[in-house]
């Protein structure tokens, strides 16, 4: 079957989790500066969920670039994925409401860590349809990136609890290491 109903879906979700994050962003109360200080866990939760979402968007899009068609399998695997994703404005908001406590922090790496466990299916499931000789197979190579991910999510969880501003430290560091735009599938593409 075609894939442009599964990246129209995925943009669709993508598109309404992110609107679901800005809504949770409250007004400040006062006039002056000093009205947006008690915010920032909130707005520095926000910020980085959303490089975060708009990675998992990015990543989708090239690598549904360098796939012919899904079948049953990818799109059960796709939906796995958006769920966990889905779940970040609600760990996002627990994050950023509790002033980064170690529960909250580990939660919101439970679901990154599970985001990246998702995102791996899938990328398995298109392996698995697709084959090895192909372009998506050539361009995803050994996927180093992906599998790091998931470890530093997990590592992260844990150093919750012995500090969580390791596990933040964490997190915005799996994101950096994403935010760099992954020319794996362009390349693919451009070929």
């Amino acid at each position: 079957m075609g894939k442009g109903r599964v990246e129209a879906f995925t943009d669709g979700v993508v598109a309404i989790i992110i609107t679901i994050m800005v809504l949770e962003l409250k007004v400040p109360h006062g006039e002056d500066l000093s009205a947006l200080a008690p915010l920032w866990p909130i707005f520095f939760s926000y910020v980085l969920s959303f490089i975060n979402v708009g990675i998992y968007w990015n990543n989708l899009h090239n690598m549904f670039h360098t796939v012919q068609r899904v079948d049953g399998r990818v799109l059960w695997a796709n939906l796995n994925l958006l769920f966990w994703l889905s779940l970040i404005p609600a760990t996002t908001a627990f994050m950023g409401e509790n002033h980064f406590a170690p529960i909250p922090v580990a939660v919101y790496g439970v679901d990154l860590a599970l985001c990246g466990v998702a995102y791996r299916i899938l990328v398995t499931k298109l392996h698995h349809l697709h084959g090895n000789e192909t372009a998506f197979a050539k361009a995803l190579g050994s996927d180093r990136k992906g599998k790091i991910s998931v470890a530093l999510y997990t590592a992260a969880v844990l150093l919750t609890f012995v500090n969580q501003w390791i596990g933040v430290a964490i997190y915005v560091l799996v994101a950096a290491i994403w935010f760099v735009p992954d020319t794996r599938f362009s390349r693919v593409i451009e070929k």
